[in-house]
């Protein structure tokens, strides 16, 4: 039996041209709310393939790039540096997703505060509103401020339907819902938000009695301004330590 091969011997003749290598994006699900319900920011495109169409804001990521770092860029350049909440979705690639070439695209699902919604509007014209309606079999409608269907360019339609079922999956047992709210916030504006992802009305009583026995809310004895009504009391998340400290939190699960 022959000598071993070393490793930084192996590495000095390796081709990777060799291989295929099939180009990777990041795709952002910006999504906030807006008028009660779901709402995401689209790129109508101005070039083939799917000229017309909108498209969820995203860009392939550099060879020498991390995937974070790309949904970071893609967050900045296309959407004026709002402040979201980054997390991966899903990876998604089908052979023939893109009529370009091979490519596989990681999704995010990008959190914005009504004000953070607002200001990447503001910071970026291109950037189009379209609120998300979900439809039977887990697919979804976006439709535009007018009221029209919005045809949705590659798979971007399947990947809004899975971030918004993501979301309703994780709203109820993680802080996730948490993201869509101000720094300080009623409990009528958090059952807002449940309301609004899951699509259905909550009870009340037994809604706020969960939220406050999780330990995840904190007081903070101030009252909401301005308003027309008896103020309600402002709250603001408190993150529970975890269990074990070695363990990380993870972007995407």
């Amino acid at each position: 039996m022959g000598p071993v091969e070393s490793e930084a011997a192996f590495l000095a003749r390796y081709d990777p041209a060799d291989y295929a290598r099939p180009a990777v994006a990041v795709d952002l699900v910006l999504l906030g709310l807006s008028g009660g319900c779901p709402a995401i920011l689209l790129l109508r495109r101005d070039r083939h393939p799917h000229a017309g169409r909108h498209a969820l804001p995203g860009g392939f990521v550099g060879i020498d790039e991390a995937l974070d770092d790309a949904a970071a860029r893609v967050l900045s350049e296309k959407a004026g540096g709002a402040r979201a909440h980054l997390e991966q979705l899903y990876t998604f690639g089908a052979v023939e997703r893109d009529p370009r070439m091979r490519i596989i695209t990681v999704a995010h699902l990008a959190l914005l505060t009504e004000a953070a919604f607002a200001e990447a509007l503001a910071r970026s014209p291109a950037l189009q509103p379209g609120t998300v309606a979900a439809a039977e079999g887990g697919s979804v409608t976006v439709r535009a401020a007018d009221g029209a269907a919005l045809a949705l360019a590659f798979d971007h339609a399947e990947i809004v339907a899975l971030a918004l079922r993501r979301l309703r999956g994780k709203l109820d047992y993680s802080e996730v819902g948490f993201a869509l709210l101000p720094e300080l916030f009623t409990l009528r504006q958090l059952q807002d938000v449940h309301e609004a992802i899951l699509g259905t009305r909550l009870n009340k009583p037994a809604f706020r009695r969960r939220m406050l026995d999780r330990g995840w809310l904190e007081a903070t004895g101030r009252f909401e301004t301005g308003t027309s009504y008896r103020p309600a009391e402002l709250y603001r998340f408190r993150p529970i330590p975890s269990q074990n400290p070695s363990q990380t939190s993870s972007r995407g699960d």
